[in-house]
């Protein structure tokens, strides 16, 4: 959905990082009952139903993760010039293949998918290169009201909250593109 956005659109997609969990430990966490119990009574639906229209596998995670070291990992990549690549790769291993974010072997398959040096990558996230960055940038997330993810950020001032349908961005960015609302 995003590549259909910047194709028709013109617009730049930046990434940037959420801690919707900032307290999971680094192992990550079971789900709590509430999520299994709205699981069961099929809350991922309309997910999955999302991202079948788009052609694209959907797996429901099994724990909780803790994303750190992806974010800083992400934070690397996009000093690199490959963010947008890496964090599509490591999103598709999340919800496609149901793989831990916070494994280094997951993080050095998607560095190394996206023409990355995995073993430099490692070394300056390990040496804590990213954490003040990253840790700024949730900050801001937080400042600007961030609640949950995603949450797309439109021209700084519009928010989408949520895994919502194509038709709701292009609704926004119509509107902009029209002049119906402020840009």
């Amino acid at each position: 959905m995003v590549d259909l956005l910047k194709t028709k659109y013109h617009v730049d997609v930046e990434w940037r990082p959420f801690y919707l969990r900032p307290d999971t430990p680094p192992e990550g966490a079971d789900l709590p009952d509430y999520v299994l119990r709205a699981r069961a009574n099929g809350s991922e639906g309309r997910l999955q139903s999302m991202a079948e229209s788009y052609g694209m596998p959907f797996r429901s995670t099994e724990r909780i993760y803790n994303t750190r070291l992806a974010h800083e990992a992400t934070e690397y990549a996009r000093e690199h010039g490959r963010g947008n690549e890496f964090h599509h790769d490591l999103f598709r291993k999340v919800y496609a293949e149901g793989l831990d974010p916070a494994n280094w072997s997951v993080l050095r398959d998607s560095a190394s998918q996206c023409g990355l040096d995995a073993d430099e990558m490692q070394s300056e996230v390990e040496a804590g290169k990213y954490t003040v960055n990253v840790a700024e940038q949730v900050q801001t997330a937080y400042q600007i009201g961030v609640t949950g993810v995603p949450t797309y950020v439109v021209n700084g001032r519009y928010a989408v909250v949520g895994a919502q349908p194509y038709s709701v961005f292009e609704q926004l960015l119509e509107r902009l593109k029209s002049g119906l609302i402020e840009k």
